[in-house]
């Protein structure tokens, strides 16, 4: 396979779209173990929270995979040195890859889970 050399706006945010959406949901599926386990006086309501933030990024997380499907994008996740963790993006028959900075994935993360927490209120 070949070297990707122009991909459109829309296809990067789509493959960046999956990269994240999984990594917050494991963030709340964590966070909701835990919440479950602790002794907040009211931790229904914190587990509610997370739960119906849950479904919202599992909502768009499908709607990122069918515009995989259709642009016909795959990702797959590569090694993690645990300074970068590397991606693999296929489209249109090239391979491209990428690295991450473990840290701008946590920070990017929470700014994302920070959307969807806040998302509709």
């Amino acid at each position: 396979m070949g070297t990707m050399t122009k991909m459109s706006r829309e296809d990067r945010c789509i493959f960046e779209q999956s990269i994240y959406l999984p990594i917050v949901l494991a963030v709340l599926d964590n966070d909701r173990k835990k919440a479950n386990l602790s002794p907040f006086k009211i931790k229904q309501v914190y587990i509610n929270l997370m739960e119906h933030t849950t479904q919202k990024v599992q909502k768009d997380l499908k709607t990122i995979h069918d515009k995989m499907h259709i642009h016909k994008l795959k990702l797959e996740k590569g090694e993690n040195d645990g300074i970068y963790t590397e991606y693999h993006f296929f489209h249109k028959g090239y391979h491209e890859p990428h690295r991450y900075l473990n840290a701008h994935l946590r920070n990017t993360t929470e700014k994302m889970l920070m959307y969807y927490l806040t998302r509709n209120f």
